[in-house]
């Protein structure tokens, strides 16, 4: 069903830069050298946008200022954590699809610039931004989000 579509639209995102020629983050072991500051800090919020339904998704086309805000929203997350109330340590973006690489640099440094005080200020420039022109199947852009947020907390305390 439609679970099962969020999952592989959030792990075919995450896996992007394994499958196609990107400028970031091409293997795993980077991706987690730049997600985990320590060793005991490996939990991950996983985000995906657009979230739309499957058969309305060509229809609509989005910017990608969209996609950075609605990747950092807590509805696109796909954990019942809100990341309002914690703070980011490290995130990686994967945008996919043909976009401008550097509108993505400028949008990740304005989420940095505008919520300052939900990013920790001991890892400077701790948001990476990857580009692969292939979209996925269906719709134009899209992008995937890991983050490593201390909100992820409310998670281990059910």
């Amino acid at each position: 069903g439609d679970l099962n579509h969020l999952v592989c639209a959030a792990m075919s995102g995450i896996t992007t830069c394994l499958r196609f020629p990107g400028q970031l983050n091409s293997d795993l072991r980077k991706l987690a050298v730049n997600l985990i500051p320590f060793p005991r800090l490996h939990f991950f919020m996983i985000g995906f946008a657009p979230l739309t339904s499957r058969g309305s998704q060509q229809y609509r086309a989005l910017t990608v200022p969209e996609l950075t805000q609605q990747q950092f929203d807590a509805k696109n997350m796909m954990c019942a954590a809100d990341p309002r109330h914690g703070r980011y340590l490290t995130a990686a973006c994967m945008f996919r699809g043909r976009m401008s690489t550097k509108e993505v640099d400028e949008q990740m440094l304005n989420v940095q610039n505008k919520n300052s005080s939900y990013f920790v200020e001991w890892i400077p420039n701790n948001i990476k931004a990857s580009v692969c022109d292939i979209p996925p199947k269906g719709l134009k852009m899209s992008t995937t989000f890991i983050g490593n947020s201390t909100a992820i907390q409310e998670m281990f305390k059910r």
